[in-house]
């Protein structure tokens, strides 16, 4: 009996890390569907797991991970890196002397 539980436990643990792997290193759609299939599982469980908060949490990262960003907020990625150029300080090579 112990040798089933230990190939269960060992199995679910690999199910866990390829689905953690797709969801973290894959496309941004198939993150996307991962995550609304897991929200959907979580919600569809019965009332005795309280998986509602997890199904909320699923649901939210879902729809981080259907944004053109990722969702972290900062979507003016070309105005910062204009601004970003704008601020540099440019130093002529031929201007930077030796240090004796």
């Amino acid at each position: 009996m112990n040798r089933v539980l230990d190939e269960v436990v060992v199995g679910c643990a690999l199910v866990v890390s390829v689905g953690y792997a797709l969801a973290s290193l894959g496309p941004k759609g198939v993150r996307h569907r991962i995550l609304s299939a897991l929200a959907q599982l979580a919600a569809r469980a019965p009332p005795l797991l309280r998986s509602d908060r997890i199904a909320r949490r699923l649901t939210e990262a879902s729809v981080r991970a259907s944004r053109a960003c990722g969702g972290c907020g900062s979507c003016g990625f070309e105005e910062s890196t204009v601004r970003g150029l704008a601020n540099e300080i440019k130093i002529p090579a031929a201007n930077i002397g030796k240090r004796d």
